[in-house]
Parts: structure tokens; sequence; C-alpha cells
């Protein structure tokens, strides 16, 4: 059960997260549910909202599992401005989603294009955010020991370098659990989501420009 749960499924999911992109981009290119006439400004809104908070969000987590000790947090100073960061960048990434994900769950001329995927998300990501914000707050994480690191952390690491480490989650509390499984859940689900595209379509267009820049520049005959 416990190589099951954190070495095969983590896996697994991102083996999922990687072919969903696949798929997504023959069907659709990821711009299904993000382009059209059917996108009104607050759901304009809400993408840009996300397209900044998101990546934020997420390089906050980067530098502070980077500059984590095995058993520590980050030095005062870089802990203090993630902390800011944070305070910042979750809401509006909060704010961005629900804008997205909410007016197509209430208007019935779209209603019928949402999938039980796209019902989840929302709830799915706010359970991340919030889980975020508990582990970092966790009062166990006093005399200089700091739990995320000792578990979520190491485990990611592991994972990355293939040398999975699945004790350090088994025997993880069940907030750190909990949240360990709730991103595996967001990571393997994304690319089937009405969020697919929202960080790839600007990475493909700046990929198409680059790609066609020298036909662009060629001398014409």
């Amino acid at each position: 059960m416990m190589i099951a749960l954190w070495v095969a499924l983590p896996y697994a999911a991102i083996l999922s997260c990687a072919a969903g992109h696949v798929w997504r981009y023959r069907r659709d290119g990821f711009r299904g549910y993000l382009e059209g006439p059917h996108i009104d400004r607050a759901q304009r809104a809400g993408i840009t909202a996300v397209r900044v908070g998101l990546p934020i969000v997420f390089v906050v987590r980067v530098v502070e599992m980077l500059a984590s000790g095995p058993h520590s947090r980050p030095g005062h100073g870089i802990q203090l401005a993630l902390g800011i960061i944070q305070i910042v960048a979750v809401p509006v990434t909060i704010a961005g989603v629900a804008l997205i994900l909410i007016p197509p769950l209430i208007s019935a001329d779209v209603r019928q294009r949402v999938t039980p995927l796209d019902r989840i998300t929302l709830p799915l990501l706010a359970a991340a955010l919030m889980s975020a914000v508990l582990v970092t707050f966790d009062g166990g994480s006093t005399d200089g020991r700091y739990r995320t690191a000792e578990t979520l952390f190491t485990w990611a690491r592991s994972l990355i370098a293939l040398h999975p480490e699945p004790a350090v989650m088994d025997h993880a509390p069940i907030l750190y659990q909990a949240r360990g499984l709730i991103v595996m859940l967001i990571i393997a689900v994304w690319p089937y989501t009405r969020l697919a595209g929202i960080l790839t379509v600007p990475v493909v267009r700046v990929l198409r420009q680059v790609a066609a820049a020298p036909y662009r520049s060629a001398p014409t005959v």
C-alpha cells in the first residue's frame, strides 16, 4: 500500500499529465475553453489573474523547497519574503479560478460543456492552496523542525531524483498525506479540465513565434 500510494501513484499522475497535454494539444490546441464568444469579461479577467498568480505560487513553493534544510525552514529573510508574496498570490489565484469556473456552472447555454472534472477543479485547487497555508503554519513544526521539509519536500525531491522515499510520507501526519494526495490528483487531471490551457497557450504562442521568426526575416526573391 505504501509503494502504491507514494511511488506508483505520483509517477502515474505525472504520466497522466504528460499524456493529457499531448491529447489536449491535438484535440483543440488548449484553446477550447479559453477562447471564443462564450468567454465574457469576468472570465477573461480570471484567466489573467490565474496566469499571474498560479506561476508565482508554484515558484514560491519551489524556492521554499530548495531553500529548506532537511528539518528546517528557509532563512528568516527568505521565509518572510515568501510569506508576503503568498499573501498576495494565493487570493489572486483563487479569485481567478472562481471567475473562470463559476460562470459556466450557472449559465444554461454552456452548462452542457461542463465536465465532472471541471466541477471538482475549484474545490481541489482551494483545498491545495488552503493545505499549503495549514502546513506552513503547522504548530507541530517547532523546535528547529519543519514537518513540510521532513515529509513533502523530502518525498518530492526523492521522486525527482528517481530514488523514491515513500516511508517519509507513510509516517507523515494526516494533513501532509492529504496535501500530497490532493496535489497528485490535480497534476493527474489538469490537462482534462477547463484550465488546461491557462499556462500552456502562452508558451505555445511564444514557441510558434520563435519557429516562424526565420521565415519572417528571410529576404524575398
